[in-house]
């Protein structure tokens, strides 16, 4: 056999509603690893697969939103599992976007999996920390329990392709939201690898989309969406012209917002609780109390 082969260039589609579609506009931008070097080629999401996406996450929320906060950690563990069996395959992804040594790359993609776990195991629990029973005044309850705020667009780090990534994923799905997610416009290999792991277990379609190309251009779309609930600037973090552009679009449904910082956080850091709570409804009911 010749040893002398013909590169075989893939070329990543986008993730919506559970499938893998080529961009509408049918145009793909190179991807580089960070020596510059090609690695593939990815989809270029426009303003159409943008609108796809929501249409997807919106159709899956009723369902999604409805499980129980149990089923949604199995679901969530389930994707770790899934990504730790293809650990390979995450590291080595890891390392062409972000050119750190191997041990390195092991060490991010063993936080992102741990961080997937850790988010699953707060699924059942969050309720009863962000809840409440209120005292009042008069024979009444009153109760606040949290509710998923709905579809909630995610613009993804530009630097840390996996690690932050996960870390603003999976917050928003674990407490019963549905994503569209825009991915690092440089460093896409982590998340379409992700979405190779979100096919294969057992996350519904629909639940995270996946876009991949220009944020500045992908994410006014989503932010001026109407029926998109709330948005992640996450990736946006130093670009304050394009920040302030978003939260101007986002205010048109009075959209939640989670603003951008002003430099990318630490994503080794302990996240906290807000991540989950910022895309959250607390909704309060009065019941009077029985004879």
């Amino acid at each position: 056999m010749s040893k002398d082969r013909i590169d075989v260039r893939k070329t990543y589609k986008l993730f919506i509603g559970g499938a893998f579609p080529r961009s509408e506009s049918g145009y793909s931008y190179v991807v580089n690893d960070h020596k510059g070097a090609f690695v593939a080629n990815a989809a270029l999401a426009s303003r159409k697969d943008a609108r796809d996406a929501v249409v997807a996450a919106r159709k899956a929320f009723p369902s999604w939103s409805g499980r129980t906060a149990y089923n949604r950690a199995q679901v969530l563990y389930r994707v770790a599992e899934v990504m730790e069996d293809r650990r390979p395959q995450f590291v080595q992804a890891v390392q062409q976007s972000e050119g750190l040594s191997g041990s390195k790359a092991e060490g991010v993609v063993d936080a992102a999996v741990d961080r997937l776990v850790w988010y699953a195991g707060w699924a059942d629990k969050l309720a009863q920390v962000v809840g409440n029973a209120n005292p009042v005044a008069g024979p009444f309850f009153n109760l606040s329990t949290p509710e998923p705020t709905g579809v909630v667009a995610v613009l993804a780090p530009q630097r840390s392709s996996l690690l932050g990534l996960v870390s603003v994923l999976a917050p928003v799905v674990v407490s019963g939201n549905t994503a569209v997610l825009v991915s690092s416009y440089e460093r896409p290999l982590p998340a379409v690898n992700l979405a190779e792991v979100l096919a294969t277990s057992d996350v519904p379609g629909g639940v995270i989309n996946i876009l991949t190309g220009s944020a500045a251009t992908v994410a006014p779309w989503l932010a001026s969406h109407m029926d998109v609930n709330a948005i992640d600037l996450t990736g946006a973090a130093g670009d304050t012209a394009l920040a302030a552009e978003l939260e101007v679009a986002a205010a048109d449904n009075l959209k939640r917002v989670r603003r951008a910082p002003a430099a990318e956080p630490d994503w080794t850091l302990d996240p906290g609780l807000e991540p989950m709570t910022a895309f959250l409804e607390i909704k309060t009911v009065w019941h009077p109390m029985g004879v």
